[in-house]
């Protein structure tokens, strides 16, 4: 054997260790020729009379991040290839075959005849986690490092190389379902209580441990194929089955919408695998899986959430000619909310930070809302008290801006006013002078003119966050007309010190996010005022793909900031440049009856002390007419929700706001919750067809008007039969 992927040494005992050490990776992933050694090293030691059992480890800190996705990405394009030339029936076939490979591997270890060991340590997620389920004992490395888990429902597959199938013949079934739609990653000793894993022993220990088990007569059976195996919650069709598929199916509806085939077809795998001997309940998985794989809801999400993600994580958009930058120091102008969640994440990543307000009282403030997110995460058991006081320590809190000498980046974080950002501005470069690269973290103003508080604005660049800040993973970079390279280079860097996603965008009033998020929120007002009922609008929202209602995602942004914010849209760009239907019901929330959303408990909703929030029952009073749920189409409802914000980021790559259909794509997702299951707001297009989308616009706009209109750049996309992955030429991502 030419092993590549892989080490094999087998010792005095005849137990062969087999290490997974990718060399020049980081991560062990799965991949053509991971699958080709593997099997090559299976026959062997199932054949050599000399080897009594396997163990198989990794060689790195990890032991597996799983399939290599960009595989499974031109796995696609193969089939489709295929087709062309060889016939449908051929090409599915292979295609059927090529997808069930690993699965079948994965078999063979199972009913070799020799015990197989597993030593885990570090991360082990999907395919990796799957060839730890395949052999017949698992021994898990007991430290805060230590994770498995089978996240590709988060990617829109599930998992196709027996994960389903075996977790289904360990956990009780509703566990089971919980952990394959859920996607989570399980520390060791969750790990060890759902019966995922048999042994936990400390890292420098797993390997001897699972050499031990072998060398005391360890058994080569998996437990569902032991004679009279039982499922954990007994037959399907029993007693028993009839309390959990009913419930498990709402469920299911109610999460998912129907919009993820990826979490049906794990509920059908569970559900008929059950049902049957191992080997055709693997069968059946590997069916669904190739069906699965074939979907567009999977091709999109691998496409943004994996390819474009991780290719953006990397830098795609850093420029090359300027080398790393060590960012170890940061300072942050204003501590409120946003302040101090960026100073959070920051020190969370060790980064020292001065967190400037106008008073120390405020200053403080600030930090002692990162000491109580530390404090949570302590109580959750993810921290410990000395890593929350090695974070805390590093936060300075100070009311004199002269603390910002010797600071990496400046970023500015002060309430959204242009007087209030020049003072804090004009403060900071009193001290830092205009060699220092200066950040504001605005979400409306652009940047282009806060730039000219700066005299070297080649130096001035936006990092627009959202809040929540700890949470949210998207960083919104804007480029002012005159922003450098520099500039560029050393946001982009720190972004990555904060394990943030970023996107590079131009700019314009609203950016791309904002562009995007408004009109959503405009599309639920405009519904309301029409006499759609309000819990009618929340629901389709989440029908069609949204995290949240528009009314409720209001709520969170403050009712009165969008109130502002439509009155200087107003005064700047006139009174035909916003929606009367809007302004008449923000006027009526905000102005004359106060309600200002989450942030005085009284919005488009209420919210009691210690209750749920309810909608406001004063809303059915606001439009003038009201509209029978009974009449309307639910369908077109949704598409609303989603073409108006799909258009407008179609406008943003028109006006040269987006420049690249993955950052649209992925901040569309990441920052305003996008619809995953369809890619992004530009692969929702895409897949669509360009063409079908114009004339669903162009429906839509006749009945609802110019907002549903689309630019002249999807005409013409639509008359030359082109997507924007094809036009703008992101060929690694297309």
């Amino acid at each position: 054997m030419n092993l590549t992927q892989f080490r094999l040494e087998t010792d005095s005992d005849g137990i062969a260790l087999v290490t997974w050490d990718v060399p020049g990776k980081s991560m062990n992933l799965i991949n053509s020729a991971m699958m080709s050694e593997l099997e090559q090293i299976v026959d062997a030691t199932t054949a050599d009379a000399n080897v009594k059992g396997v163990v198989v480890a990794s060689g790195k800190e990890h032991f597996s991040g799983g399939a290599d996705l960009t595989m499974l990405e031109a796995s696609g394009r193969a089939l489709m290839e295929a087709t062309r030339r060889e016939g449908a029936d051929k090409a599915m076939q292979a295609f059927f075959d090529a997808t069930a490979n690993l699965s079948r591997i994965y078999r063979k270890i199972e009913t070799c005849g020799k015990p197989w060991a597993v030593a885990i340590n570090g991360t082990c997620l999907g395919g990796g986690f799957e060839l730890a389920l395949a052999c017949h004992h698992r021994v898990m490395a007991d430290d805060d490092k230590t994770r498995v888990g089978l996240p590709e429902i988060k990617i829109g597959l599930f998992p196709g190389a027996g994960g389903t199938t075996r977790v289904a013949r360990l956990m009780p079934t509703p566990d089971a379902l919980q952990m394959l739609l859920k996607g989570e990653q399980i520390k060791p000793s969750a790990a060890k209580a759902k019966s995922l894993v048999h042994v936990l022993a400390p890292r420098a220990e797993i390997v001897q441990k699972a050499k031990d088990w072998i060398k005391a007569g360890g058994k080569a059976v998996a437990p569902g194929d032991e004679k009279g195996w039982k499922a954990p919650s007994g037959k399907v069709f029993s007693p028993g089955g009839t309390m959990i598929w009913p419930p498990a199916n709402a469920i299911y509806r109610r999460e998912t919408y129907d919009n993820y085939p990826a979490a049906r077809a794990i509920l059908q795998c569970v559900y008929e695998g059950l049902q049957l001997p191992m080997d055709l309940a693997l069968r059946v998985e590997s069916r669904w899986f190739a069906k699965i794989l074939r979907s567009k809801e999977a091709a999109a999400m691998i496409r943004t959430l994996f390819v474009s993600m991780g290719e953006l994580n990397k830098g795609a958009r850093r420029p090359k000619n300027i080398p790393p930058t060590s960012i170890k120091k940061i300072g942050v102008l204003g501590a409120g909310f946003m302040g101090a969640g960026i100073a959070y994440v920051s020190a969370l990543a060790g980064l020292e930070v001065v967190l400037i307000d106008r008073d120390q009282a405020a200053a403080d403030k600030g930090k002692a809302h990162a000491e109580s997110l530390l404090a949570a995460a302590v109580k959750k058991g993810r921290s410990t008290e000395e890593a929350k006081a090695r974070t805390l320590a590093l936060i300075q809190p100070a009311a004199d801006y002269a603390a910002l000498a010797g600071v990496d980046l400046i970023v500015e974080a002060v309430f959204e006013d242009r007087a209030v950002k020049a003072e804090a501005t004009a403060k900071a470069l009193a001290v830092v002078g205009p060699e220092a690269i200066f950040a504001s973290n605005t979400s409306t103003l652009p940047i282009t003119s806060l730039a000219t508080n700066w005299p070297k604005p080649e130096n001035f660049i936006g990092v627009h966050f959202f809040s929540p800040v700890d949470k949210m993973l998207l960083v919104e970079t804007i480029l002012g007309e005159k922003t450098g390279d520099r500039a560029l280079a050393v946001a982009l860097d720190f972004i990555r010190a904060i394990r943030k996603t970023p996107i590079v965008v131009n700019d314009s009033r609203g950016f791309f996010a904002n562009r995007c998020v408004t009109n959503y929120l405009r599309e639920g007002h405009l519904m309301l005022m029409e006499g759609v009922p309000a819990a009618m609008i929340e629901n389709v929202a989440r029908m069609a793909g949204m995290p949240v209602g528009p009314l409720s995602l209001n709520d969170e942004v403050a009712l009165d900031l969008g109130w502002r914010i439509l009155q200087a849209t107003k005064a700047d760009l006139g009174p035909q440049a916003v929606d009367p239907a809007q302004e008449k019901l923000l006027e009526e929330m905000v102005v004359k009856l106060g309600r200002l959303g989450r942030k005085n408990g009284k919005g488009f909703y209420d919210y009691p002390a210690g209750a749920a929030k309810k909608l406001w029952p004063g809303l059915a009073d606001l439009p003038a007419t009201k509209l029978d749920p009974d009449t309307l189409d639910v369908s077109e409802l949704k598409q609303r929700l989603l073409v108006v914000q799909a258009v407008e980021a179609a406008r943003t790559v028109e006006d040269g706001v987006v420049t690249d259909p993955r950052e649209a794509d992925v901040g569309s997702i990441i920052g305003f919750g996008f619809a995953p299951f369809t890619g992004g707001a530009l692969s929702y297009i895409d897949f669509m067809g360009v063409k079908n989308f114009v004339a669903l616009c162009d429906r839509l706009a006749a009945k609802y008007g110019a907002r549903f209109a689309p630019p002249a750049l999807l005409r013409e996309m639509a008359e030359k039969g082109e997507t924007f992955y094809g036009r703008f030429g992101v060929k690694q991502a297309a």
